[in-house]
């Protein structure tokens, strides 16, 4: 369990509070987020704090502006949006920092909530630099990092602002470590993971980690082309990952020593090309002939997880197990978040780990059915890695 210091160890009534919010949200052409989420997901925190008489500034990266100001990134539907939430209006600062946001903050009142603009507006705040990591603590009294899908970045608002301001963590922050370090430090067992994506370079370290930890290790999604490939079949013109055949070598027979069920796709759906409407057809997995390629897991393979799946009382999720993206494609990823749902009703702790299986559950409506839905892809990799993250590092101790 978490051992750091949360809103609720510290005295917040009467104070100016910096929060560091995962805002991030999806936008499309006409500036409407596609999915709120990460903003219902500060909510609470942000409600706590409001209860307890403090002036609440909030502060949020959005895309990639790459230290400009551009238009299509300012944080005002994020603001709409939160305003709606909280019924109450949110101000939008004209900046982040600089002496007209000090001003608005110095006569925001307890009850009140304002949001800065786009952090990385600025460069300084992926360098981490200590002269706007001060500006930006000279604005409140406290700081909270409620940003757990940005806490493996040490950037001037996740890390710099703690050397100036005393740093506690929000409750998604607190919500999404005990349940990922919950799992890892003492499932409840059988413990299983079920890892998908694109590519096994991206996971290499996870799986390391997971096969000295889990009883059952399910392969799906892009990845498990090249694991198919390891095995010496045919795959076609699947993509692979030439240059980590011999790893994936490796992590199999690692699986093998440990004796752990390590179950790659029996049977796969192939396309004769990559698109929503190709030709697609169903066959074992070592019989995938030239000119077609791997698109998801097959309906034995399906039958094949849910039954491993069953018994299992811990359960992680990573990664889409096809082109999720496609409808034709993506019927293993939605088998797979049905069982989680079943799994989930019948007791078992379900963990999604963010990114596109998050995006996945979300879309099919079912992120209420699962015991925890990570908000930060990158941010619960590098957790499951056993990485140290620096955002969650630089608060302080219990």
């Amino acid at each position: 369990m978490m051992n750091k210091k949360t809103i609720r160890d510290i005295d917040v009534a009467g104070k100016r509070v910096l929060v560091r919010v995962d805002f991030n949200v999806p936008l499309d052409a006409e500036q409407h987020i596609t999915d709120d989420t990460r903003i219902r997901a500060a909510v609470p925190t942000i409600e706590y704090l409001l209860e307890h008489e403090t002036a609440v500034i909030l502060m949020s990266h959005l895309g990639r502006p790459k230290g400009k100001a551009i238009e299509t990134m300012r944080l005002t539907p994020v603001a709409q949006r939160l305003s709606a939430l909280l019924h109450k209006p949110v101000q939008l600062a004209p900046d982040c920092i600089g002496p007209e946001v000090e001003a608005l903050a110095r006569n925001l009142q307890p009850g009140q909530v304002f949001l800065l603009e786009n952090l990385r507006f600025h460069d300084e705040e992926e360098k981490n630099d200590p002269a706007f990591a001060r500006q930006l603590a000279s604005l409140a009294d406290i700081y909270v990092n409620d940003a757990f899908g940005t806490a493996h970045r040490a950037h001037a608002s996740t890390e710099g602002v703690t050397h100036y301001l005393p740093g506690v963590a929000g409750f998604l922050m607190e919500k999404e470590i005990n349940f990922l370090g919950g799992a890892l430090e003492n499932p409840r067992r059988p413990f299983a993971a079920i890892v998908g994506g694109a590519k096994v370079s991206d996971k290499i370290a996870v799986l390391e980690r997971l096969i000295g930890m889990v009883d059952m290790l399910l392969i799906g999604g892009g990845m498990a082309n090249t694991f198919l490939k390891a095995e010496g079949y045919e795959i076609g013109d699947s993509l692979y990952e030439e240059g980590k055949v011999d790893v994936a070598s490796e992590l199999i027979n690692k699986a093998h020593q440990r004796d752990l069920e390590f179950l790659l796709p029996t049977d796969v759906v192939i396309a004769d090309r990559f698109a929503a409407d190709a030709n697609h057809r169903v066959v074992a997995s070592s019989e995938v002939p030239k000119g077609w390629r791997i698109m998801d897991i097959g309906p034995e393979t399906i039958t094949t997880f849910r039954k491993a799946l069953s018994s299992a009382e811990t359960i992680v999720f990573n990664g889409t197990l096809g082109v999720a993206e496609m409808p034709a494609f993506a019927g293993g990823t939605d088998a797979m978040i049905e069982m989680l749902a079943e799994r989930t009703k019948a007791g078992a702790t379900t963990i999604i780990g963010g990114g596109d299986s998050a995006a996945a559950v979300e879309q099919a409506g079912a992120a209420e059915k699962m015991s925890h839905v990570s908000t930060g892809g990158g941010a619960s990799l590098e957790f499951l890695e056993g990485r140290v993250l620096p955002g969650v590092a630089a608060l302080q101790d219990k």
